[in-house]
């Protein structure tokens, strides 16, 4: 051993060393040539003259080159080199062969026990520098890559154990060579005893087949993917846990390919189990709902009735009253001695006339009244609101003024429940029919209808009445609000339940000329659901 000017020449390092470079030789000399060549090169420098202490600095610092002599007493640089690729601390360090040796025989020993490159004796200081150089580089780029690889690995493996939903990973048999931690919760399992098993014969045990006849890709679940390459996502598959028992599952799997070979798949999965049991509780409410808002909306109906019962009852009345009178001047014209068959044809003419009024004046009560037996159909627009007018009379006499009504031209018909939009109607004709008796006035009530250009049809209902409170925006359509004395604050709130469940929406504005305007959208029969046609036309 000699001086080198740092601190001996058995380990001299560079601050600004880029990578570490180990001397191996038992003769001085060719140390002293190596460590001259290479000690201004940047390198962190490592010396040894025999194989035990090479192998302790290896171990110790991981050096990307060594330089490492063959002939050797004790340890060669063959058994040096076969000990360092044995052990994974040190299997990465590039190993260069230093050797008077030029025989092929010697090259590819030192080769197939794992060496990186040959230097012949005596050195040549440009070859050794872009060996060294060129090696160290490559070990380097290695290293880094190994490191970015493990980091990427830890980010992936923290990744899969913080989510919340299960995830394995197939091979094309089906087998199960991955299972996160969540899956591991959900299928009640460890990881050790789910890999290595066939996802198949663990979780479809209840399918009757494991996916071998033919047909079958297409009903077991992820087996079009592991076997056809086709991506799933189904909902509410009955999967089997280890323990026999079973869960609802929704899951979603995607092929694993590499190029255009087919290695597995990679099955994303969750227990909906109580999911679907809260959905199922939530449309008995929503049913229940449903079924409450037409008791109400049928009551509505009822109470309203009540209060144009006396109106109806004069509507009844007076064709009847004119039947009973035609019938009795038609007894007299039969009493007579010489019967006048062209006077009394005009009075069964009348009596007949008479008799289909009252007829449709019960027609029209029977049909506000009954209960919706099916819900929406295709509706003329111009026939419901002429007929939920014609309702209005008792209201028009009641409260003096009048009802307009106007359908613009081009307006299609709607998919609704005619019974239902009747009744908001009359209910929006009313209350404008009484706030313009409040407001001292005797001008009609404006019901128009327009095509919206959307899809929907609008309907309004305007009156010159006395207006609407400052608060309405917030309050109008509040349950049991009300700005009526005597009302009760249901039949807006109801109006509005009944359109909404229509597929329309309900609003009020305030016209320049005063009043108040009421309107509600109706979706247009072509831009109606296939469904709901397909309900009509199965009726």
């Amino acid at each position: 051993m000699y001086s080198t000017g740092c601190e001996s020449m058995s380990e001299q390092v560079c601050a600004s060393a880029d990578a570490t470079v180990l001397l191996v030789d038992d003769n001085p000399q060719n140390l002293k040539v190596l460590y001259e060549t290479l000690k201004d090169k940047g390198y962190r420098l490592l010396i040894a003259n025999d194989g035990k202490k090479a192998l302790t600095l290896a171990r110790r610092d991981r050096p990307e080159v060594i330089l490492l002599d063959i002939m050797m007493p004790e340890l060669d640089g063959y058994q040096v080199c076969q000990q360092l690729k044995a052990n994974p601390e040190t299997a990465d360090s590039a190993v260069v062969f230093l050797s008077a040796l030029d025989d092929v025989e010697a090259k590819v020993k030192g080769f197939s026990l794992g060496g990186a490159d040959y230097i012949s004796k005596p050195f040549q200081a440009a070859e050794v520098i872009a060996r060294v150089k060129t090696h160290a580089s490559v070990v380097r780029l290695e290293r880094q890559l190994q490191q970015r690889n493990r980091q990427l690995e830890s980010d992936q493996s923290r990744i899969l154990n913080a989510i919340s939903e299960g995830i394995y990973g197939l091979d094309a048999s089906g087998d199960i060579i991955f299972a996160n931690p969540a899956a591991e919760a959900i299928v009640r399992s460890s990881g050790d005893e789910l890999i290595g098993s066939n996802f198949f014969l663990t979780h479809c045990r209840d399918w009757g087949c494991q996916g071998d006849e033919p047909g079958s890709e297409s009903e077991l679940p992820v087996q079009a993917t592991c076997r056809l390459g086709t991506s799933e996502h189904r909902r509410g598959v009955t999967m089997t846990r280890p323990d026999g028992s079973v869960f609802s599952a929704e899951y979603r799997s995607s092929p694993k390919l590499e190029g255009d070979e087919l290695l597995g798949a990679v099955v994303v999965f969750r227990d909906i189990t109580e999911e679907l049991e809260r959905e199922a509780e939530l449309k008995a409410a929503q049913d229940m709902v449903e079924e409450q808002r037409e008791q109400l909306a049928h009551a509505s109906r009822l109470s309203t009735l009540g209060e144009m019962a006396a109106g109806f009852a004069h509507e009844v009345n007076q064709p009847l009253t004119a039947i009973t009178n035609y019938a009795r001047v038609a007894m007299r014209l039969i009493d007579n001695d010489e019967v006048d068959l062209t006077l009394l044809r005009e009075t069964l003419v009348k009596t007949e006339a008479q008799s289909h009024r009252a007829s449709e004046v019960i027609r029209r009560i029977r049909q506000f009244v009954k209960k919706p037996a099916s819900g929406k159909e295709v509706v003329p627009v111009a026939a419901l609101l002429e007929d939920t007018r014609q309702f209005a009379e008792v209201d028009v006499r009641h409260n003096g003024g009048g009802v307009n009504v106007l359908v613009e031209d081009g307006v299609e018909d709607v998919m609704a429940d005619p019974v239902q939009v009747q009744q908001v109607t009359l209910n929006l004709i009313r209350n404008a029919l009484e706030a313009t008796r409040a407001a001292g006035s005797s001008e009609p009530v404006n019901v128009t209808a327009v095509r919206t250009g959307n899809g929907f049809v609008r309907i309004d209902v305007t009156d010159r009445g006395t207006g609407l409170p400052e608060d309405a925006e917030s309050k109008l359509f509040l349950p049991f609000y009300t700005t009526k004395p005597e009302g009760m604050g249901i039949g807006l709130p109801m109006c509005q339940s009944l359109i909404k469940s229509q597929g329309g929406e309900i609003g009020f504005e305030r016209p320049e000329q005063g009043g108040a305007r009421f309107y509600f959208t109706l979706p247009e029969s072509s831009a109606a659901e296939p469904d709901a046609l397909r309900h009509q036309a199965a009726e």
